[in-house]
């Protein structure tokens, strides 16, 4: 439904920042940095700061040591090390944006401190804090700690019973470092606290529109506030607005199946038609870019909403009201009508007659919560990564990156399970304990296709769980999903490899040829720092002899150089996808002369194939691309090479010579 809401008050003001500069960030030749440099900082300041981070973090130390045998203690210790990494880190690197900041940072110390003392006589008051609380938790994606906010509602007490949360994504901060992320989360409850509800603000590594990284930052957040505080598992939200917005239409359409509800305001929801209305730029993707759109382009999965309730909210005058206009052309494709509350007259801010609106409707659904078992279930994807929508699982695609869809339906009076499919070589059907429709006493039937199974018998429990693979085309009833060739995880492109523990792996040596040899050089410092820039951490860095059998079970392996500079390239050179010898690059007809051309891939790891390894690159958008969250995209998909002759800039690492996508038996399946 659409609403037009009174215009008779004042404008209620939304926090959240703009996304980029308009046409002036249009220029890869000139870009400004993200995040900007900070102001100076007063000599006797500095010293001060310098003194009591460091002292925190000679505290913290200790605390690593003397709770080493009381884990429960020791996995507290995140939430005093978040406040040391927020002053250290603005610190080192120049991320203080106001004389403000200064008083801040000493705050944020002194708090530290009290917490690490708490720590060390066995107690820690804030467990049992409502209101604001910050919290902190360590990343399995590069060890760094990552902050976190919540809004802890009056009469909670710890085991206590299960609230509502609602996940509220912040809007694009250039200058959102921790420091500033931290002081917001200490000092204001945010646009929207419902009552008897936790509200949870990841901080989302940065300004990267909840994305890659800033994506599973949600996840692992969730994980730990769920040690923590009675969660009700089915009455979870989503919301956020400006570039928050953009995260939740992200949210909605990646992971229909986990929310109670979706509210977006404002944002992005696809790459080209945004950029060209907003930032006045008109692309020309290359192939495989315009293929990898598909990764957050949410419009591409507008069906992915037929069981998630949303309420989506834009100003009449918002040129960010895009997001939800095409989102609601692509509903309407799909039979689905978007709820639209529109405010008059309101640029990019909240009506407070939205504010209101949305949260009666919002209270309505949590009535109800998430259904985890609805009786039709309607999902679209373009990659694994993707793959669940409530019961229904996708295990392996027939080709990556053309739409997959299924249409499925739980036939109550028939017994059976009816299935159309697309683009979909190997589905689960997972009914959660509870929820099975079908008898008890009798198999029920699977159509799927237009083909007939019979399937197994429901559990005594009420759950009921099916594995279907396509053998020579036909369905067949299998005992598990397959565990080689593309899969959830482990399907690219390179980005991918970004969203799970990785090991950036020097080479020891040098390469026979000069040309790759400085380009490793200025590449594997570059993605270090760019890391840290963007995505908040540090990023775990070894030699290629001191990678242990360890390292490579748990992580996937970013191996820099060519076979003859790193040992473990190498050891894996014969093995992987494509041809690179000391004398050429070859991918199928293709063949690029080796002392002029890199090879960056990924693929799973011969050495382990639960994990990816990577050639030769970090995440793979560039400097052009932090101006706007849009742009934040893959730009290089399972494999490229790398023509040095031309200098790395803001948008490539060099000429892209060739590149293209592995099969989904991850082999050479060729250029386009």
């Amino acid at each position: 439904m659409q609403s037009r809401l009174s215009a008779a008050l004042a404008p209620f003001l939304c926090s959240a920042a703009l996304l980029a500069d308009g046409p002036a960030d249009n220029r890869p030749e000139n870009v400004r940095p993200v995040p900007p440099p900070g102001i100076e900082v007063p000599e006797k300041t500095r010293t001060e700061l310098r003194a009591g981070a460091d002292q925190l973090g000679r505290k913290i130390e200790d605390l690593r040591l003397s709770l080493a045998k009381k884990t429960a203690l020791l996995d507290l210790l995140p939430d005093v090390e978040i406040y040391h990494k927020a002053v250290d880190w603005a610190l080192r690197y120049n991320q203080f944006y106001g004389a403000r900041d200064f008083k801040t940072a000493s705050e944020l110390l002194a708090e530290g401190g009290q917490r690490a003392d708490e720590l060390r006589s066995g107690t820690a008051s804030w467990l049992a804090q409502t209101g604001l609380v910050v919290r902190g938790y360590r990343s399995a994606i590069d060890g760094s700690v990552q902050p976190y906010g919540l809004v802890v509602p009056p009469g909670f007490v710890p085991g206590g019973t299960p609230k509502r949360l609602d996940f509220w994504f912040h809007g694009r901060g250039e200058k959102l470092s921790e420091l500033s992320f931290i002081e917001g989360r200490r000092k204001s409850v945010g646009q929207f606290a419902p009552s008897d509800t936790f509200v949870l603000h990841p901080y989302g590594r940065y300004s990267c529109a909840n994305k890659f990284a800033g994506e599973i930052d949600l996840f692992e957040a969730l994980a730990h506030a769920r040690k923590y505080y009675p969660i009700d598992e089915r009455r979870i939200a989503v919301r956020g607005f400006s570039m928050g917005g953009a995260a939740c239409w992200q949210f909605a359409v990646h992971y229909p199946g986990e929310w109670f509800a979706a509210a977006p305001g404002a944002g992005f929801s696809e790459t080209p038609e945004f950029l060209r209305v907003f930032q006045g730029e008109e692309l020309k993707p290359t192939w495989y870019e315009r293929k990898l759109w598909h990764l957050y382009d949410c419009v591409d999965y507008a069906v992915n909403l037929h069981n998630l309730p949303t309420v989506a909210y834009s100003g009449s005058e918002d040129r960010q009201k895009q997001a939800a206009d095409i989102m609601e052309s692509h509903l309407a494709k799909e039979g689905i009508k978007l709820t639209h509350l529109i405010g008059p007259g309101m640029g990019h801010k909240y009506h407070p007659d939205a504010v209101v609106e949305i949260e009666r409707r919002l209270a309505s659904i949590a009535q109800r919560g998430r259904n985890p078992a609805p009786q039709t279930v309607k999902f679209a994807t373009y990659t694994l990564r993707y793959n669940r929508s409530h019961w229904v699982q996708l295990d392996a695609l027939g080709e990556h990156w053309e739409r997959a869809v299924i249409d499925a339906a739980i036939v109550t009076a028939k017994n059976e399970l009816r299935a159309s499919t697309t683009n979909i070589n190997a589905v689960t059907f997972a009914i959660p304990s509870g929820f099975s429709r079908f008898d008890l006493t009798r198999q029920p039937t699977i159509n799927i296709d237009n083909q007939k199974l019979t399937g197994p018998r429901v559990e005594s429990d009420l759950s009921w769980t099916c594995h279907l693979g396509k053998v020579d085309g036909r369905w067949t009833i299998v005992d598990q999903p397959a565990t080689t060739g593309k899969r959830h995880g482990l399907q690219g492109p390179i980005d991918d490899a970004f969203m799970s523990g990785f090991l950036f792996v020097s080479p020891s040596g040098d390469s026979p040829h000069p040309k790759v040899q400085k380009w490793v050089n200025a590449e594997l410092p570059r993605a270090r720092k760019h890391w840290q820039l963007q995505f908040r951490g540090d990023a775990r860095v070894k030699a290629d002899k001191d990678v242990t059998d360890e390292d490579i079970a748990s992580h996937n392996l970013v191996l820099w150089g060519d076979r003859f500079s790193n040992a473990l390239i190498a050891r894996l050179a014969d093995k992987l996808p494509l041809e690179w010898t000391r004398d050429a690059v070859v991918a199928g007809k293709t063949r690029k002369a080796s002392s002029d051309h890199v090879l960056t891939l990924i693929c799973p790891n011969p050495l382990n194939p639960d994990r990816y390894v990577v050639l030769n690159s970090g995440f793979t958008y560039r400097e052009y691309a932090y101006l706007n969250n849009a742009r934040q995209i893959p730009m290089l998909p399972d494999w490229a090479i790398v023509d040095l002759n031309t200098p790395p800039n803001a948008v490539s690492p060099g000429r892209v010579a060739e590149a293209g996508f592995f099969g989904e038996d991850w082999r050479f399946s060729g250029n386009r």
